[in-house]
């Protein structure tokens, strides 16, 4: 260094000015330098790829990715770096200093940088530009993130199972999933999760707190998430479709869960028993069955539930709610699953048949009732006089003749009736309502039971067969009818005489021989 040079650095003087900025240097190599960062010149390139640079330190700084060689080490831990700023950075991890505030809000950064990136946060300013697409971002390492959608490059790979990922962070988070690890625990409740956003997430349910609301419609979400899920209830938007059916969904989650149904594969098993199922809701629902656990109850009237869209249901009985309305006829449900199974008697669809007798079924519920009868199971008993059922809904009408409760009371006559299906088919007496029409003959019925039935007398199809005897028969009651001819059953008794009959009718004939 000559004299001149030194006798600046001690004197402060700084007589080489920048004509465009009015930066002042000590020396003229150094003001020379500065200037090419106006001009936008870049004379000094890196012999090992050819990447330019404005000033000699930036490419002697560059060269050493090529080298990998890290000549800067933290006294603190050992750890070493390629460049100086980098072990000053660093080393601020070990102090907790944070010399970079914020002038907006007054938080502080332990680098300059970071308060750089948090300061557009109060701007909105989004400077960097997808040259793809043309969204833009707050910062340089947002947009070259999303660029990787645009090229699909999954340049980050898992060391465990080979899975690529087109973030580092991704593979992070991923990587827990092999470890179990759950480093983020809640305050509240004390439950973990395996990564910090989960955590935030889960807090809300504790607060309640609902920051993100529909434009359209007000409703509240606690998630960002939820909300634009819901959102697509109001477009009608199905962006996802199946590869394999061409059926499309409104969320990715749904034609995924769909896809299951093509492959058959059940991945999620129970603990307790080890059956499988193809969707992990669906295990985590039927566990709820080995525990017994409700933990959803009504506020209306107390009734407790082992699962929330059971609840949900349940709450629309005391709201009077029926938002499944059929094209067809006007009649509104509760349930969607109902208005599917209702439409079908309108076509006359049975999509669900029995393996054993081939009997056709509107809802797969029904023929999963109706397989009782061939492997003779009555799970359903009565506590009262140990009557056993097939059907649940068999055991709740048999119950009725201990209590000879009738609270389905008709509002034309007074008739009270123990089932409201009874009462609705009762009320069609006085309406003179048949919906049920037959296709080959045009007779009505006002129940599709009754013309079920009906349309047998034209297929000659006798689906009930006595096991005893091999007489088969064209409706259930008929059977269990015959039945009694075998087991010599004979449920009305007389009370006059005592005499005892297997059918109702002959019951009620003989009463008429004490009367007259």
């Amino acid at each position: 260094m000559s004299h001149l040079s030194q006798q600046r650095i001690c004197s402060g003087e700084n007589p080489f000015a920048c004509k465009v900025c009015g930066k002042v240097f000590s020396h003229k190599s150094t003001l020379t330098e500065h200037e090419h960062f106006h001009n936008r010149e870049k004379p000094f390139e890196c012999n090992e790829c050819g990447k330019a640079f404005s000033q000699k330190q930036y490419v002697i700084k560059h060269q050493n990715t090529h080298t990998g060689e890290k000549l800067f080490e933290c006294n603190e831990c050992g750890k070493a770096f390629s460049q100086k700023q980098y072990v000053i950075k660093h080393q601020n991890t070990h102090t907790g200093e944070k010399l970079f505030e914020c002038n907006e809000c007054g938080k502080a950064f332990s680098q300059k940088q970071y308060v750089i990136k948090h300061q557009n946060t109060h701007t909105g300013e989004k400077l960097f530009e997808c040259n793809e697409c043309g969204k833009a971002f707050s910062q340089k390492q947002y947009v070259i993130k999303h660029q990787n959608t645009h090229t699909g490059e999954k340049l980050f790979e898992c060391n465990e199972c080979g899975k690529a990922f087109s973030q580092k962070q991704y593979v992070i988070k991923h990587q827990n999933t092999h470890t179990g690890e759950k480093l983020f625990e809640c305050n509240e409740c004390g439950k973990a999760f395996s990564q910090k956003q989960y955590v935030i997430k889960h807090q809300n349910t504790h607060t309640g707190e609902k920051l993100f609301e529909c434009n359209e419609c007000g409703k509240a979400f606690s998630q960002k998430q939820y909300v634009i899920k819901h959102q697509n209830t109001h477009t009608g938007e199905k962006l996802f479709e199946c590869n394999e059916c061409g059926k499309a969904f409104s969320q990715k989650q749904y034609v995924i869960k769909h896809q299951n149904t093509h492959t058959g594969e059940k991945l999620f098993e129970c603990n307790e028993c080890g059956k499988a199922f193809s969707q992990k809701q669906y295990v985590i629902k039927h566990q709820n069955t080995h525990t017994g656990e409700k933990l959803f109850e009504c506020n209306e009237c107390g009734k407790s539930f082992s699962q929330k869209e059971n609840l949900l249901t349940h709450q629309k009985i005391h709201t009077g709610e029926k938002p499944f309305e059929c094209k067809d006829c006007g009649k509104a449900f509760i349930q969607k699953s109902n208005l599917i199974r209702h439409q079908r008697t309108h076509k006359g669809e049975k999509p669900f048949v029995c393996k054993e007798c081939g009997k056709t079924f509107s809802g797969k519920s029904n023929l999963t009732e109706h397989e009782k009868i061939h492997i003779g199971e009555k799970p359903f008993k009565c506590s009262e006089c140990g009557t056993a059922f097939g059907q649940k809904k068999y055991l709740i009408k048999h119950q009725n003749i201990h209590t000879g409760e009738k609270p389905y009371e008709c509002n034309e006559c007074g008739k009270a009736f123990s089932q409201r299906t009874s009462l609705i088919v009762h009320v069609r007496i006085h309406s003179g309502d048949k919906p049920y029409e037959c296709n080959v003959c045009g007779k009505a019925f006002s129940q599709s039971s009754s013309l079920t039935v009906h349309v047998r007398s034209h297929t000659g199809e006798k689906p009930y067969g006595c096991n005893e005897c091999g007489k088969a028969f064209s409706q259930f009651s008929t059977l269990a009818l015959h039945l009694r001819i075998h087991t010599g059953k004979k449920p009305y008794q007389c009370s006059e005489c005592g005499k005892a009959f297997s059918q109702k009718s002959h019951h009620i004939r003989h009463q008429k021989i004490h009367t007259h």
